[in-house]
């Protein structure tokens, strides 16, 4: 049961890592159109969450990666895309916190604190995906034109496949 709780708080912690459309969906982002960017990011200023665990930063990471050579993003726009990958990160490193927190207390839970511990992690999101977009404002409004057409696709295509599907009439 905790594997369960752990998985799904990892699923999430993931999904609100990677950008503000991206994160209303665990769908794989499409395949890269161009390869990774072979600069160093900035150094990014330490951070007072806890650590993710391996398989969520793992899994950061690799969004990251694709992010980054998906937006094309250049070398003078690598501070602005350091603010938003830690807040990527450190969004990440709240949520598998709190998910590990609930995993571990779940199984004595009544139904009230279980509602509560949802009601949390549901805050934690909302938060979570305010900050994540705060720092995306600032780097969508330093993008190109063709970076932030590139942008708005595939926004829109993790938006769609996150849908839930509609009802047949």
């Amino acid at each position: 049961m905790f594997d369960s709780f752990l998985a799904r708080g990892v699923a999430l912690a993931v999904s609100l890592a990677p950008s503000i459309g991206l994160a209303q969906s665990a769908a794989p982002l499409p395949p890269t159109v161009a390869p990774p960017t072979t600069a160093a990011p900035a150094a990014a200023p330490p951070s007072s969450a806890p650590a993710p665990s391996v398989a969520t930063q793992a899994a950061i990471d690799q969004r990251i990666k694709m992010l980054q050579s998906q937006l094309g993003i250049t070398e003078a726009q690598m501070p602005l895309w350091s603010a938003f990958t830690q807040a990527m990160r450190d969004n990440a490193a709240a949520t598998d916190a709190l998910f590990t927190q609930r995993a571990g207390a779940v199984a004595t839970m009544n139904a009230a604190d279980n509602m509560h511990s949802y009601a949390q992690i549901a805050r934690a999101y909302a938060d979570n995906t305010e900050r994540l977009a705060t720092a995306f404002d600032s780097l969508y409004a330093s993008l190109s034109d063709t970076q932030k057409q590139a942008a708005d696709t595939l926004f829109r295509q993790q938006a769609t496949a996150a849908a839930p599907p509609r009802a047949r009439r």
